[in-house]
């Protein structure tokens, strides 16, 4: 049975992705974060299972208050969320 703190990081993980979809739906926003993190896409396709990886995609989203905030309304969460959820990927916050 999955701990509850197990569970918040597979929701988590969860958020990451569909936060990645959101991302890359934009060619300008999705080689930003290429940039930014410095990965070429098959990195970045080889890491999704990495927590230090899902943790930059939202800390990504984060950094710019403008996608953060459209990413929430897209995937219907408060924005604050999708921040929580990158400090727990980080480890920085339970």
């Amino acid at each position: 049975m999955a701990t509850k703190d197990s569970s918040l990081l597979e929701d988590d993980a969860a958020l990451a992705l569909n936060a990645l979809g959101w991302i890359l739906s934009d060619e300008p926003r999705a080689e930003r974060l290429l940039g930014l993190t410095g990965l070429a896409p098959d990195e970045l396709r080889a890491s999704l299972g990495e927590r230090a990886t899902l943790a930059a995609i939202l800390a990504f989203l984060t950094a710019h208050e403008n996608d953060l905030v459209a990413c929430a309304d897209a995937l219907q969460v408060p924005p604050a969320g999708i921040a929580a959820a990158a400090q727990r990927l980080e480890g920085t916050h339970a």
